[in-house]
């Protein structure tokens, strides 16, 4: 999601807008004039001094600003489309694109080198730009665009100090669960057993405990791929809607993964399980207490848009459930003892 918000006073206070395209005369939806502090979500925006994306401009990357440089002086609004990975500008000394040229990649202070105050043209291969009259972001500014070549700079020729690559914001990333490829393991195991014999000709009641307890865990985690490209500290939400395993097990709606930090969490709970209280005559009765463990593994497609780019890669979401615990009764007739 690209937006800008616009709010009437500085601090987000009064009257607000909320655009998710360009506006090239603000005056037609009674705003004109009028912004103070803005909020950017996504790709930046250029604000205008003057309609239809004129006179003097302010660029603004994600983020907040409780203060606006032209305040109560913003007509037009346009949002950055660029393509802002790789940025590159060539920067020339003479117009027409003549003359001793550099190309930068980065943030650069031309005071620090030999191209300080004598720039005249410039092209964007890649991105969008910034560009300052003097060095630390000063000065007046214009806004530098790939496929907007400049041949000739007007009052700018030979002003430019420092040059600022526009960032495009927080990629956001959606997950999507591929049920149809889930895979499944499951096994049994006896984590506990008991026998009891009644030799007598009468029921026996049952001496040992009736009630056991045993604590049963859930684990999930997460694993990005090798070569993932989402960065660390990125937060993302895994649906879980719907997914069980049997009748013991529902999984969480969501689980939060952050990149960098353990994907991994565990839910333990206790199960009570219920022996007979009766053994019949000649009889020895074996309880067994099993527990089912599931081991589930889903391929996740992860879509992380930045701007108005998408690429997709691919996770797997893991659940280990061993919550799933009962009883297996046998009983075997005994011969009667003799005397």
């Amino acid at each position: 999601m690209n937006k800008i918000i616009v709010y009437e006073h500085p601090d987000f206070k009064g009257l607000r807008k909320e655009f998710a395209s360009d506006v090239s005369d603000l005056s037609k939806v009674s705003f004109d004039n009028c912004i103070s502090s803005l909020k950017v979500i996504g790709n930046p925006w250029v604000a205008y001094t003057d309609a239809n994306f004129a006179g003097e401009p302010t660029a603004y990357e994600e983020g907040e600003y409780a203060s606006v440089y032209y305040n109560d002086d913003i007509s037009s609004l346009e949002l950055v489309r660029e393509d802002l990975n790789n940025p590159q500008i060539t920067l020339y000394e003479d117009e027409n694109y003549q003359g001793r040229r550099l190309v930068l990649n980065t943030e650069t202070n031309l005071h620090y080198g030999t191209f300080n105050d004598t720039v005249s043209s410039h092209k964007v291969q890649k991105g969008a730009w910034v560009l300052y009259q003097h060095s630390d972001r000063g000065g007046y500014i214009q806004v530098a665009r790939a496929g907007r070549d400049v041949p000739k700079y007007e009052w700018f020729d030979n002003r430019l100090t420092h040059v600022h690559p526009l960032k495009a914001g927080k990629a956001t990333i959606k997950a999507e669960v591929e049920w149809d490829k889930k895979k499944e393991r499951a096994k049994s195991v006896i984590i506990e057993s008991i026998t009891v014999v009644n030799n007598g000709s009468e029921y026996q009641i049952f001496t040992t405990d009736v009630n056991r307890e045993y604590s049963g865990s859930v684990t999930e985690s997460f694993k990005f791929s090798d070569s993932t490209q989402i960065g660390f500290g990125t937060k993302l939400e895994v649906p879980l809607f719907g997914f069980n395993i049997g009748q013991s097990f529902n999984a969480s709606n969501t689980f939060t993964v952050e990149k960098g930090k353990s994907t991994t969490t565990t839910k333990t709970k206790s199960i009570r399980v219920s022996l007979p209280a009766r053994i019949p005559p000649h009889t020895k009765l074996t309880v067994n207490v099993v527990r089912k463990e599931v081991i589930v593994m889903v391929p996740v497609k992860l879509t992380s848009t930045t701007g108005f780019l998408s690429e997709v890669e691919y996770g797997e979401y893991v659940c280990e459930c061993g919550d799933s615990i009962n009883t297996e009764f046998k009983e075997e007739k005994i011969q009667p003892r003799t005397g």
